[in-house]
């Protein structure tokens, strides 16, 4: 396909009113976000999205997991359509960015081929995936992964949250559970533009992020059971502390990790304790692990390890211990010829780039078992992410959709 000309260009103030538009939208406490998937906020968030897809003339297809797919025509009705996007749903103390510059960008893109009148052969499609975060309904990018085949779409609907309601029955509650069978739709590719998460780019003052690779990611959940009894009135040594387990399980966590420096990491971000009192000693905890590494093996030997050590740790203790794997995923290599699409993209337009391995998972990771695909990032303030203070410029903003427009214009292929 022929490359676009170096003067196409988006509109950053306009993405970028977008991006602060759609953060009125479930605010947080402290100036981010708090969408979580499948509540109220995320389904107003679709609806704003929607209206505005349809505004730049898109038709929207939505699919029963709650995907959304707004279509821009292509000239050969044959020709299978490139994707865009990423998703909506946030963090409870999220950021205005994370994921959303991915589809809002993605839109930004159809609105200036609109505004300059360029058509493409393939239809071009921006997509908003359900659940990427995974926080309120674990695993991580379950819509994404039930569209690429790696979940049911049964098991995914019986997911629950910390107050026991399923996946399936809150989109239905909210209206967005549509009538397209997942993983139907055939990508010609797939490209998800997205903040860094890290302080690579920044430190190295480049603009671009070229995504190579993609860590792989490891969730355990582990549920220690101890026995609830009064913080006063219990001797020490009978008591059965499910809390200290866990604090001693944690810090082996912290060594395994170590062990596999500098590329590997892990720690527990989930933690639940029960009876969570501040007079009872806790009887049970539930908390999971998060191991990541862009090398196999080396997630393989951290969970095992993992299970060794802990088991080890609750035996001593007198506690029972259950491990059950509740998300992860291979380390993932993308698509070649997308990956040169966009470092070809970011030389066009002259924007300094640099080859990075993402360090956290992304829809593009299942996406890219069924689509050639791949990543766009752009710089975030001091790599902070997942946290209301996630900040980005403007200018970055606009470098990434950019480098994303030409790619996907490249790859879709220019009518004359």
């Amino acid at each position: 396909m022929a490359a676009p000309s170096a003067n196409l260009s988006v509109n950053g103030d306009r993405l970028w009113d977008s991006l602060m538009e759609m953060a009125k939208i479930g605010p947080g406490v402290a100036g981010g976000n708090n969408r979580q998937t499948l509540t109220d906020a995320d389904a107003e968030g679709r609806a704003l999205f929607q209206k505005w897809c349809e505004d730049a003339g898109c038709t929207m297809g939505l699919d029963t997991m709650g995907n959304m797919f707004a279509m821009r025509e292509g000239s050969d009705p044959d020709a299978l359509p490139v994707y865009m996007g990423s998703h909506l749903d946030t963090q409870p103390t999220g950021g205005k960015y994370d994921g959303v510059l991915g589809v809002l960008g993605a839109l930004e893109v159809i609105r200036t081929l609109n505004d300059l009148n360029i058509k493409t052969k393939h239809p071009i499609v921006v997509t908003n995936w359900t659940n990427e975060e995974g926080t309120r309904f674990a695993p991580a990018m379950l819509s994404s992964g039930v569209f690429a085949g790696v979940h049911t779409q049964d098991w995914a609907y019986a997911r629950e949250d910390a107050e026991g309601k399923s996946f399936g029955a809150e989109l239905e509650r909210i209206g967005w559970k549509g009538d397209e069978e997942v993983g139907a739709r055939k990508m010609h590719a797939m490209f998800e533009l997205h903040i860094e998460q890290g302080p690579i780019l920044e430190a190295e003052g480049k603009d671009i992020g070229v995504v190579t690779h993609g860590q792989g990611l490891s969730w355990t959940q582990v549920t220690v059971t101890g026995k609830d009894a009064h913080t006063g009135s219990t001797p020490m040594p009978m008591r059965k502390n499910a809390g200290l387990g866990m604090a001693r399980i944690l810090e082996k966590v912290d060594e395994i990790a170590w062990s596999h420096k500098p590329h590997a990491v892990g720690a527990a971000g989930h933690i639940d304790v029960y009876p969570n009192s501040r007079n009872v000693i806790p009887g049970k905890v539930v908390f999971t692990v998060d191991f990541r590494s862009p090398e196999l093996a080396v997630i393989e030997d951290m969970e095992a390890r993992l299970k060794v050590e802990a088991q080890a740790i609750c035996d001593e203790m007198g506690l029972e211990v259950a491990f059950e794997k509740v998300g992860g995923f291979d380390p993932v290599a993308f698509d070649e010829g997308c990956v040169g699409a966009v470092r070809a993209a970011a030389e066009r337009l002259g924007y300094s780039h640099l080859d990075i391995i993402s360090g956290a998972g992304h829809d593009a990771c299942w996406i890219n078992q069924v689509a050639p695909t791949a990543m766009i990032m752009c710089p975030c303030v001091d790599g902070l992410s997942h946290n209301e203070a996630e900040e980005i410029s403007k200018e970055w903003a606009k470098a990434g959709a950019d480098v994303l427009c030409h790619a996907v214009v490249e790859t879709a292929g220019i009518v004359e």
